[in-house]
């Protein structure tokens, strides 16, 4: 029995190309085609593909707000992100909201059939290319995790605070604490977190999200 493959990307020319490569050899079937995020979801409340090839870069709604919407809605179909994006906080943001597969869009065709059927068997499927890069990164960020555990409530705030630019003396009116206290916090927040300045410890605020810009 054919796999049902659904394709969403906003090029029509990849959309074509990819239909006529996994019908091929008959061994899979294109049900539903989308050229955007907003077209996808609409589409997922009629069709039920085995998998669904999905875009990242798209008009109106990328593929990482599909995912997310997929996941909020609890549309159970599997997901193999398609995409020209080796950068591994793209494959990361996927991985975090759940995504199935995910492969670069120069991989060979035998490569695409294979991520496919192990994606549909359940199991998941990353460019093997990325795989040493997506370890790397989610041991550096459980390593920042420990760090902000280590984190007191108070030097947490701390922290948020001096990241979005204010002062000793403003954080500590803030607070209600005495500048020097506040030096003491931030002293201890550099040696938890391993930075040496304010800017160091702007940045690893924002990586973990424990700020907004």
């Amino acid at each position: 029995m054919a796999i049902n493959v659904m394709i969403t990307d906003d090029h029509s020319m990849i959309r074509e190309g990819l239909k006529q490569l996994l019908e091929l050899e008959g061994d899979f079937k294109v049900v539903a085609e989308a050229c955007d995020g907003v077209e996808c979801l609409n589409k997922l409340e009629t069709v039920t593909p085995d998998v669904l090839l999905l875009d990242i870069n798209m008009p109106n709604m990328n593929g990482l707000e599909v995912l997310q919407k997929m996941k909020e809605k609890r549309i159970k179909i599997k997901v193999l992100v398609l995409t020209i994006h080796s950068e591994v906080e793209y494959l990361l943001k996927a991985v975090d909201i759940g995504v199935n597969g995910y492969l670069l869009k120069d991989s060979e065709s035998a490569e695409l059939k294979k991520a496919i059927i192990s994606v549909v068997n359940g199991e998941n499927y990353i460019q093997p290319s990325l795989i040493p890069v997506l370890n790397a990164k989610m041991i550096d960020r459980d390593k920042d995790v420990m760090k902000i555990e280590s984190l007191t409530r108070r030097e947490l705030e701390v922290l948020k605070n001096l990241s979005i630019g204010m002062y000793n003396k403003e954080i500590a009116e803030k607070l209600d604490i005495s500048e020097r206290t506040v030096k003491n916090h931030i002293s201890n927040i550099f040696k938890k977190i391993e930075v040496t300045d304010r800017t160091q410890a702007a940045v690893f605020a924002i990586r973990n999200n424990l700020i907004t810009i």
